[in-house]
């Protein structure tokens, strides 16, 4: 809601007087939260690239598994 009213037009001071949040806080939220436009007219937040980079390691770390347990069958 705070970057919301950021977003808006209202100062990062106001917000954190009204709130009782630092300025910097908000900064890092509204970076945080900011959308980044993709070519295909879509966006995505920082957060979201962290969460598909996690989802993207867990995925490789399956196959890895999969590769080893393929090998340990095909032995047998």
């Amino acid at each position: 809601m705070i970057v919301d009213l950021y977003q808006s037009g209202t100062t990062a001071k106001n917000l954190s007087s009204e709130y009782g949040v630092s300025e910097t806080t908000i900064y890092k939220w509204v970076k945080k939260l900011k959308p980044i436009p993709l070519e295909d007219g879509q966006s995505f937040t920082p957060e979201d690239y962290l969460k598909l980079q996690k989802e993207m390691k867990r995925i490789q770390e399956e196959n890895e598994i999969l590769k080893k347990a393929m090998i340990i069958f095909t032995k047998k």
